[in-house]
């Protein structure tokens, strides 16, 4: 009589799957989805629901008729990949190139290698980057919190504080000067939402929330964010101990632009990500020194879409070289 019977790894179970993994994820967007509704309007609510019906169309036309194999639209990783995406862009882009960006994210960002779990690149990080260099003009006019929303037809625009700060230092002004007389010195503005922005990055606070959401379901863990903002403190600090009036100070770093949406929702994603602690530490690391070098020193104000591709192709290497060690090994 067969008493045992022997099957493949893995052994342990858990309750948590992929599909309830992406879910938790949705909750925790919901409190930056909201006030991002509240901040821009109707452009905010039309780009979110026309990005998440693009990659769920996409994903299954991709599956159904050219990788002939099973449908799993609906596992949730096409709707978080959509609401991203609507996070990293303007809330008066236009709707073409929404789904340019959604072709971008789920064709080239994830299908392209074989569908999630196999990509090695954040699919709507793709699809940024590719709308950010094809239409630069569109992708930078960065619509006014509140005054936007209640425009019905001419969206009000202007520059992100990021863009204001470095057009400033680049004309030779202070930092101090350069806060001060456009009113961005006020860093609460900042962390409520009150500053021009992409539809889902302006709310610190709202992120936060969601952060925390993840944290407690341990859909995350501490060491990318913590080493991500840590690294990107230190080293802007230190810039900004040397020269207090060329280099702004760490925590204008951290509440404006995409650092905190970054940080939590698009470097902590697990398959992009290395599978060590200690890996994941390095990571974001590199993430965070990789922000501060390309906003305070290259072309773009912003720098954290790049900084996360830039390390994502570092993770097989990463992976390589922090590999747990193995059951009963030495």
């Amino acid at each position: 009589m067969n008493l045992l019977s022997v099957s493949g790894s893995p052994h342990v179970h858990e309750k948590d799957s992929v599909k309830k993994i992406m879910y938790w994820v949705v909750i925790a967007m919901i409190p930056a989805m909201l006030v991002s509704f509240y901040m821009f309007g109707i452009g905010a609510v039309k780009i979110t629901l026309a990005s998440i019906i693009f990659c769920l169309l996409i994903e299954f036309l991709i599956q159904k008729f050219i990788l002939k194999g099973p449908v799993s639209v609906m596992d949730g990783s096409a709707i978080v990949t959509g609401i991203l995406l609507a996070f990293n862009v303007p809330s008066n882009l236009p709707l073409y190139m929404v789904f340019i960006g959604a072709l971008s994210a789920i064709g080239i960002g994830k299908m392209t290698f074989g569908g999630l779990g196999k990509n090695i690149f954040n699919p709507a990080l793709v699809g940024r980057v590719v709308l950010l260099i094809s239409f630069p003009v569109e992708m930078t006019s960065w619509p006014k919190p509140i005054e936007s929303a209640r425009q019905l037809t001419d969206v009000v625009t202007g520059p992100t504080p990021l863009a204001i700060l470095k057009e400033g230092v680049a004309k030779g002004e202070s930092v101090s000067h350069v806060l001060s007389s456009n009113g961005i010195d006020n860093y609460l503005n900042f962390a409520t939402g009150q500053m021009g922005g992409s539809v889902g990055e302006v709310s610190a606070i709202a992120i936060l929330i969601g952060a925390l959401i993840m944290l407690v379901r341990k859909v995350i863990t501490w060491h990318i964010p913590v080493a991500y903002l840590g690294s990107a403190a230190i080293f802007s600090g230190i810039l900004w101990m040397v020269n207090p009036e060329m280099y702004v100070d760490p925590m204008f770093h951290i509440l404006t632009g995409g650092m905190m949406l970054g940080v939590f929702f698009m470097a902590t994603d697990m398959v992009t990500s290395p599978m060590s602690k200690t890996g994941q530490i390095i990571f974001g690391v590199g993430c965070g020194v990789l922000t501060i070098l390309i906003r305070v020193f290259g072309a773009y104000p912003e720098g954290v879409s790049f900084a996360i591709l830039i390390m994502n192709a570092f993770v097989p290497l990463i992976n390589n070289a922090f590999k747990p060690k193995r059951f009963g090994g030495v």
